[in-house]
This record gives C-alpha cells, sequence and structure tokens, in this order.
C-alpha cells in the first residue's frame, strides 16, 4: 500500500516539474526577432533548458552565454553555458557575470537582449560592486543562508551589494531593447526579485538592506558597509530611463506546477486542495501546521473529504543550530513526521523542484504511515534528528530520499499530503 502512495505522491512531484520544463513553457512568450543582433543572457538553475528553448525556437544567428549551477549544464550550439557554484558563489560564476555584463555593453540600438532568468541566478551571477571582493559576498551568503531570512530578504541584500543585479545589468545594455523572460521561485512571483532582477528597476532601497543585515545581527565587513553607505550602494529604480521599454514575462510559476499536480490527483480519483503556492516561514513550524490540516481531514472530512491531498509551494527557511545535512524539504518532512507520529492514515512527500533539496544530492523526501515506527525500530531519534537539521540523515537511514537528479527548472518547493 505505501509503495503505491508512494509512486502516486512522486507522479505529482514529476507533474509539477514537466509543468514548468523551458521547452514546454517558454515558446509563446519570445519576442519578435528585432532587426540587429539577437544577445541572450541569462543565469539560474533552468538558465541552460532556458537557453535551448530559445535555441530551438528560433534557428539561425543568436549568440549568447548564460551560466548555470554545476552539473547542471547543456551542450547548446550558439549559446555558451557555463558552469557555477551555486547556493556560495565562486570565481567561476563571477567570471562568468564580468563576461555577460560585458557582452550586454556590447549591445546597440536595434539589438534584442534576450534575458533569462529563474532561481538561483543571485548566487550564481555574481559581481561584486567596486571596492567589494568575491570572498565578502561568499560570507554575506553563507550567513544569510543560515541565519533564516528569507529569499526576497536575502535578494535584497544581495542586489545593493551587486555590480549587475537590481537593474545594472539593463543599465549595461542600455540602449538595447531588453525583454526579459523569468521562471519564478519566488513567493509572490515578483519578477524583480527572481535571480535578484538584474535586468529589472529595484524598487528596494539599501536602507532596507543594511535594516535586513541589522535585523539578522549579520556581521558586515567594513569595505561592505562603507559601500552601503555610499551613493554607490543605491540601485536604479523602475522609472529610471535607461530601464525604460524593457518587457518582462513570468513564464512558469508554483501555481501553476501546483495546478498541474492537481489535475493529477484528480484523474486518480484523489480530491487536490492547493493550501498556497507562497508559503514561507520556518520549514518545521509550516510542517507542524500542514500537519494539522491533514487530520482535520481524517478526522473531520474538513477542508475536503478523503482520499485528498493538500499541496503547496512557496519556500520555508531553516535556522540551522545543528551540525546535520538536509535542506529545508528534509526539515519540514522530519518535523510533519514527529507531529503526525505514525498517523495511519497519511503520507506525505517535499521535494524541491530544481531537484537538488538546499545544497544536498537529493530532490527531497517521502514518509508513510509505518516511517514513524521503522524509525524507532531502527533506534532512530526522529526529535534528535531534528534538533541538529538532519533530515537528510535520518530519512537516509529508512531509504526515503528521493533522488532526481538536476532538473534543469526551479518553481521552487513541491509539498503534498496525501490523506487515505
Amino acid at each position: 500500500m505505501s509503495e503505491n502512495q508512494r509512486a502516486f505522491l512522486e507522479e505529482l512531484f514529476q507533474a509539477s516539474i514537466k509543468a514548468a520544463d523551458p521547452l514546454h513553457c517558454l515558446k509563446p512568450f519570445l519576442p519578435e526577432k528585432p532587426s540587429g543582433r539577437i544577445i541572450v543572457l541569462g543565469a539560474g538553475k533552468a538558465a541552460a533548458s532556458m537557453a535551448k528553448a530559445v535555441e530551438i525556437a528560433w534557428p539561425g544567428e543568436i549568440e549568447g552565454l548564460v551560466v548555470t549551477r554545476y552539473d547542471h549544464g547543456l551542450a547548446l550550439d550558439q549559446i555558451d553555458v557555463v558552469e557555477a557554484s551555486h547556493p556560495v558563489p565562486d570565481a567561476a560564476g563571477m567570471d562568468a557575470a564580468r563576461r555577460i555584463y560585458e557582452k550586454a555593453q556590447e549591445a546597440k540600438k536595434g539589438d534584442l537582449v534576450l534575458c533569462l532568468m529563474s532561481g538561483g541566478a543571485s548566487a550564481l551571477l555574481s559581481l561584486p560592486a567596486r571596492g567589494l571582493e568575491l570572498a565578502h559576498k561568499q560570507a554575506l551568503n553563507k550567513s544569510l543562508l543560515r541565519s533564516g531570512a528569507n529569499i526576497t530578504e536575502m535578494n535584497c541584500v544581495r542586489k545593493h551589494l551587486s555590480a549587475i543585479k537590481g537593474g545594472r545589468l539593463a543599465q549595461a545594455a542600455y540602449p538595447a531593447r531588453v525583454v526579459t523572460l523569468a521562471i519564478s521561485d519566488i513567493p509572490g512571483d515578483d519578477p524583480a526579485t527572481i535571480g535578484s532582477g538584474p535586468s529589472l528597476g529595484d524598487e528596494t532601497t539599501v536602507d532596507e538592506a543594511k535594516a535586513i543585515l541589522h535585523k539578522y545581527d549579520i556581521a558586515v565587513p567594513e569595505p561592505v558597509l562603507a559601500h552601503l553607505n555610499s551613493e554607490a550602494g543605491e540601485t536604479p529604480g523602475p522609472d529610471h530611463p535607461q530601464l525604460a521599454g524593457g518587457t518582462v514575462h513570468v513564464i512558469a510559476t508554483p501555481q501553476q506546477s501546483l495546478e498541474a499536480a492537481a489535475a493529477v490527483a484528480e484523474h486518480h480519483g484523489v480530491r487536490p486542495v492547493i493550501l498556497g503556492d507562497s508559503i514561507e516561514g520556518e520549514a518545521r513550524e509550516v510542517a507542524i501546521v500542514m500537519a494539522g490540516i491533514a487530520r482535520q481531514v481524517a478526522h473531520h472530512g474538513q477542508p475536503q473529504t478523503a482520499p485528498c491531498v493538500l499541496l503547496s509551494g512557496g519556500e520555508t527557511t531553516v535556522t540551522v543550530k545543528g551540525d546535520g545535512r538536509g535542506g529545508r524539504n528534509a526539515e519540514f518532512l522530519l518535523s510533519a513526521l514527529n507531529d503526525l507520529k505514525g498517523h495511519p492514515e497519511i503520507y506525505a512527500i517535499a521535494c524541491d523542484t530544481d531537484g537538488i533539496d538546499g545544497s544536498e544530492d537529493n530532490a527531497g523526501a517521502y514518509f508513510s504511515p509505518q516511517s514513524y515506527s521503522r524509525a524507532q525500530q531502527a533506534n532512530l531519534d526522529s526529535e534528535a534528528y531534528l534538533a541538529r537539521n538532519d533530515g537528510y540523515g535520518f530519512f537516509a537511514a529508512l531509504g526515503d530520499l528521493i533522488f532526481t537528479g538536476p532538473t534543469r527548472t526551479n518553481v521552487n518547493d513541491f509539498r503534498a499530503l496525501l490523506i487515505r
């Protein structure tokens, strides 16, 4: 029985990925070809597959460069693909960002600069502002990732420390036409936040960035503080004259992926309930709330009667206090398992649609009603594993990690709780 339920939940997850595959969803959003050159620039976990979709749709002369995460690349005919580090930037990403910026500067009036942005671009497209070094951004990225800051807060800080984010790439491309196609991994789908908005004007301020660093008590090196306190720390706003005329389309969203999963559930005779596409908060706390809703379905038939599957997306956070392994999806599941304690009617899956849960090699994990008792029999203390943020270790011991490899797209987390 549990094997059948796992297969069902994994089928829903695969449907969510397919809905966000650039090869299926990018072509309708391409603009008319320009009189001049087509320059394709991009960054993110979906950058290579987005660039491939452009090459397929537009045979002919195209040039450009995109940067993606290690092992997420593809061999393309005309667009160069560079791989770099995520979530902490490295020299390869910095070099790629510099080359992308220089290609934008080469653009002339009559050219089209097509920007392909997806989740992960903030780390992959790392070009420190003048006076800053890569080491400064690496240290701040690590601190932000461990702090519990949400993705919008992290990207606000990143924009104000960058020579390319927060609209500065579009400034470099002026007076060429800039069209941005984005795949959203951001709660609310704000395109200016996706990848820290290199090609879009920024509504956030340097004061907000400083407030975020203060909120999470993050140590700021002196050169970073000096930059944030200078005029150079401010980003161009949406009304900046050099950004006028640019257009943007969000071509894939978490909601679309949840709806695709819901359609598959209905096909199997399971009633879907989409709880939200932009759920944030501490992963372990969100898990307790969703476990409570699952119990309400099981015990009272509300908000839907069983068989029912509760679907949700968004990006939770993990405030790291232990030395264990695991991303936010493993943390979510381990907290839910602790709360449900082997409820006989509830199964769950939680995975990242990019195929990588945090910085691990798994997409996420799964549990069944038997998982809690199996853990007890194996002397696995689930509370202790959660306390040290070791969801990966716990589910690895049970054989319940889920591996997909890189999916080359990213619409954030996918969570499903099945109530039979």
